[in-house]
């Protein structure tokens, strides 16, 4: 799978394990920053990740910041997106099987790297439900 990845300062390390064990498990990575463990600003970086996924660059993408709050509110701005910011492995199921997300994201401050990498294979191989929940995501989609 093609993954574009980027992360503010506060997630630069995270960022960093979740690339390599993403590479590690096959999946072509794309990082679009930050670098640095400088301060930076955020959004930078969530709208390049979320456009090269609504450009259909890449298949997913994943965010990582310090709570994840902002990253999920700036790529939820470009269209075709569907962020989520996942705090467990229900969370990360759901928001593929029912929601079809296609943006992950994580808060550095808030789960530790192995918990990440489980939520991430999760939300990874959960294929989206379709059905009724079609018909929903559809309904927020076209606004």
């Amino acid at each position: 799978m093609k993954i574009a990845i980027g992360c503010d300062h506060r997630g630069l390390e995270l960022k960093q394990a979740l690339i390599k064990y993403l590479k590690k498990k096959g999946h072509e990575v794309k990082d679009f920053g930050t670098d640095s463990t400088d301060s930076c600003d955020y959004p930078q970086y969530a709208l390049a990740v979320a456009r090269s996924v609504a450009q259909a660059k890449f298949d997913r993408g994943i965010l990582i910041c310090n709570s994840g709050i902002g990253m999920q509110m700036a790529a939820n701005k470009i269209k075709k997106i569907r962020a989520v910011n996942c705090f467990n492995l229900s969370m990360a199921r759901f928001s593929r099987e029912h929601n079809n997300a296609n943006v992950l994201v994580f808060g550095a401050a808030f789960i530790k790297e192995p918990q990440v990498k489980r939520m991430t294979d999760m939300w990874l191989k959960t294929k989206f439900a379709g059905g009724r929940h079609l018909k929903r995501v559809k309904m927020f989609s076209d606004c």
